[in-house]
């Protein structure tokens, strides 16, 4: 990997978005991305009845197409992988009614396309204007950390009981059989082991759910083998019959959206509305992957990419990702975290790489065995995953709350998480098909209103009132980042920060420099130079003091020397 520096005497390894690594490697580090992304992208579409093929395909396609619109856009690749979101899980489930592993209807499907095409819109709308007015200030206006953790804990808690019906045989009509515990126990444990002691331990310490879905899928043949029913077209947990017939190369199941349907505005509705977990979620990825390529760049001493400054264009991006999607039945998506984690492991950031990915994802859509392998995986086995998955995913509500300093001693954020909280959570699991017994516009919601979008736009909607009706300051939570491990800030300055309502070094992060400037200068500090601190807050943010002591190294009180 000497590529990425000339200087002989440099022993600095890593390629940066626009550097081609050999060809070889180049093909190498793409199977890796496929292998990362792999689990969770099959998974959703398993869980949400769509095409494996198809999903495989054009999460392949719409990675190429962000790669090239971006190296042909802003002149850099912004390193991201679009694979399949667990985010609209529950709002897809909704509309197709789909049972694990059972490829639902071509016209539910159909129906679903619509909203997927709408929340990709939505995306590039946003995107839009936030280039217009400003960066992820902008977002946290309209969608703060509350109602973005709240709707990400409903995304989550909300799919429990579906997450314990196939885990337990119900969502199969069992009445609950002791074998498909036994699997799913099995499949959630080691799952749950290879994600607390891999950990750190290189690549394979980033593929605990495809680890415990091969270990799961094991002790389904070993049960199925003692009781008697491999090969059996009913009794056994693994599905035989999805390799009768099975053939090498298949062509992948294409369907058009349905903007005709009695239900389409509903899927509009809920599932465009579940951006608002999504665009957070791929703004924090961008800011990621930006700090560590800037981190690189340093390091071989080239010019800084700051692709931290393309949130807009990246939305846009994802948008244009979910209406490829949704124009030829694939999943909703966002760009990976896990793909993320996989870069900053190996120092690879090269978006050739990720054309590679893209290409390999497109070449196993057309791959029937693979396809017949995933559809034979037992239901059981996912019970174990889901209990575990969608579990994970209403903790990282909860954390992205924590991380962001939400004070829940206010009543203002309070009532808004409690409001989505419990129309999410109880009407998604209270209610058939998780919609409201809503009886107001029967003509665009003939099933009801869908609860978890409901919930979101409910949290929104009273945001927006506490934005215009400002209600009396509450005191400032407890918790606060220690602002002054910022170089240059010192406990008048962490002060004066903070009586302007900066806490956390997100916020700072956030803040630009003319802001800070008339902070320090209201406060009679105008002897600091507060230029460098949302760049050092960035660092902190995420954790990566070893960056922030490198870049402090280089700083004298906070300016560059």
């Amino acid at each position: 990997m000497a590529a990425a520096a000339p200087n002989k005497q440099a022993k600095i390894l890593g390629y940066l978005p626009n550097d081609f690594p050999p060809i070889g490697q180049t093909i190498l580090f793409g199977f890796q991305h496929v292998l990362t992304m792999f689990p969770a992208t099959v998974l959703c579409a398993l869980i949400v009845g769509f095409h494996v093929s198809t999903v495989l395909t054009f999460s392949g396609v719409s990675t190429i197409v962000a790669l090239l619109l971006s190296r042909f856009g802003i002149g850099k690749f912004i390193p991201l992988y679009y694979g399949s979101s667990f985010s609209y899980l529950a709002a897809l489930v909704a509309i197709t009614n789909a049972s694990f592993g059972q490829v639902a209807p071509d016209e539910k499907i159909r129906i679903a396309q619509a909203g997927i095409i709408a929340t990709g819109c939505i995306n590039v709308i946003v995107g839009l204007i936030v280039r217009a007015v400003g960066g992820k200030r902008a977002i946290d206006k309209i969608l703060p950390p509350i109602i973005t953790g709240s709707v990400a804990c409903i995304i989550g808690f909300g799919l429990a009981y579906s997450a314990l019906g196939m885990a337990s045989g119900t969502s199969s009509g069992l009445p609950g059989d002791l074998k498909w515990w036994l699997v799913s126990v099995v499949t959630l444990l080691v799952t749950i082991g290879f994600s607390v002691y891999l950990q750190g331990k290189g690549f394979i310490g980033m593929l605990p759910i495809l680890l415990g879905a091969i270990v799961g899928y094991a002790v389904a043949f070993i049960v199925d083998l003692a009781t008697g029913v491999v090969g059996a077209a009913t009794g056994s947990l693994i599905n035989y019959s999805a390799f009768s017939g099975a053939k090498f190369l298949v062509t992948p199941h294409i369907t058009f959206p349905s903007f005709s349907s009695d239900l389409t505005f509903t899927a509009i509705f809920g599932i465009g509305i579940m951006a608002i977990a999504t665009i957070p979620e791929s703004t924090a990825h961008l800011y990621q992957i930006s700090l560590y390529v800037d981190h690189l760049a340093d390091e071989l001493d080239k010019p800084r990419y700051g692709l931290s400054k393309y949130i807009g264009y990246n939305l846009i991006l994802d948008g244009i990702g979910d209406i490829i999607h949704g124009t030829f039945g694939a999943t909703a998506g966002t760009n990976y975290g896990e793909n993320n984690s996989l870069m900053v492991i190996t120092r690879n950031y090269s978006g050739w790489a990720l054309l590679a990915a893209g290409f390999i994802a497109v070449l196993m859509g057309f791959w029937g065995w693979l396809a017949a392998a995933i559809s034979s995986v037992p239901t059981a086995v996912s019970g174990g995953l889901a209990i575990y998955l969608f579990g994970v995913i209403g903790m990282q509500g909860i954390a992205l709350m924590l991380s962001e300093k939400v004070n829940l001693f206010d009543p203002k954020q309070l009532a808004i998480g409690a409001v989505i909280m419990i129309v999410g959570i109880g009407g998604n699991i209270g209610y058939s098909g998780g919609f409201l017994p809503i009886p107001l516009f029967k003509s665009i919601f003939p099933n009801g209103w869908p609860a978890i979008a409901t919930a979101a736009v409910a949290g929104i909607l009273l945001n927006l009132i506490f934005l215009i009706f400002k209600p009396p300051k509450t005191r400032d939570s407890a918790e606060a980042d220690d602002l002054k491990r910022i170089e240059g800030i010192g406990p008048r300055v962490a002060a004066a920060l903070q009586n302007a309502g900066i806490y956390s070094f997100g916020q700072l992060a956030d803040a630009d420099a003319t802001k800070l400037k008339g902070i320090l200068q209201a406060a009679n500090l105008k002897m600091v130079d507060p230029t460098s601190w949302p760049d050092q807050a960035r660092m902190a943010a995420v954790g990566d003091w070893s960056a922030l002591q490198e870049l402090q190294d280089k700083l004298d009180a906070g300016r560059a020397v």
